[in-house]
């Protein structure tokens, strides 16, 4: 079989801001459908640079990017729920935005509601919710789409540590099953190695890509993969390239 086509390629991207904040310096990769590709590094180094770059909402100040994808998802940091309307009105709103007929996007939303365990909750309004329901709400919503690229801004440093491990579970359950193309900031190793086809490990400001870690590791993930000694290895190894980058 045909290698896929790469979804969404940095070649030798740079950002400076108008302030002259240089935040990243020629970097370069490529995330193909298939692969799941997780950014680590110190804070301030670009990594949600990268991901607004590669959205188009801010514009990269050298080199090129390509998206082959015309379907994005982004999971934000905060699942930036609508308070006024339920979990099904939330997850629809995509959907709607783009014109598509009622009773189509109300399967879509169902499907997506489906997908992350949230069915029996299409009637709650976000403040009945978690912060981990917020989260799967806020998957879902992208979902609805089917999009070809997802981009993740640490989606869930806000969470506790027992939720966050559920999540990322989840995650990657939809990613075994969707096989996107997906670009995963964190900045938790573990999470990162758990999650990952491959692991970049970013440097300090400027940000450049100082190493790469391919993860091993077969989906389905079970999550006692985390007390294995190959993955505890692994995230050492993550660990030690991510402190050098300091």
């Amino acid at each position: 079989m045909a290698p896929a086509h790469p979804a969404l390629i940095f070649d030798h991207i740079g950002m400076t801001y108008a302030n002259g904040t240089q935040a990243i310096s020629d970097v370069s990769f490529q995330v193909s459908p298939g692969e799941f590709v997780s950014v680590v590094g110190p804070s301030g180094c670009g990594k949600s640079t990268l991901l607004r770059i590669a959205s188009g909402l801010i514009r990269h100040s050298f080199g090129s990017v390509t998206v082959e994808e015309d379907k994005i998802g982004y999971v934000f940091q905060d699942a930036t729920l609508l308070d006024w309307r339920t979990v099904e009105q939330n997850v629809q709103l995509p959907a709607e935005l783009h014109g598509i007929a009622r009773p189509e996007r109300e399967k879509l939303a169902q499907d997506a509601i489906n997908l992350v365990g949230l069915s029996g909750f299409e009637k709650h309004y976000p403040k009945s919710l978690s912060g981990g329901m917020k989260m799967r709400t806020s998957l879902a919503r992208t979902l609805t789409l089917k999009p070809s690229l997802f981009l993740f801004d640490e989606p869930f440093g806000a969470v506790d540590e027992i939720t966050r491990e559920h999540l990322n579970e989840e995650t990657q359950r939809l990613f075994n099953q969707e096989r996107f193309a997906g670009l995963f900031i964190t900045h938790s190793i573990g999470e990162a190695v758990f999650m990952s086809t491959r692991v970049l490990v970013m440097s300090a400001r400027p940000g450049r890509i100082v190493a790469s870690f391919d993860i091993p590791f077969e989906y389905p993930r079970n999550p006692d993969l985390r007390f294995d000694p190959a993955f505890a290895e692994l995230c050492a190894e993550v660990s030690a390239a991510l402190r050098s980058a300091y």
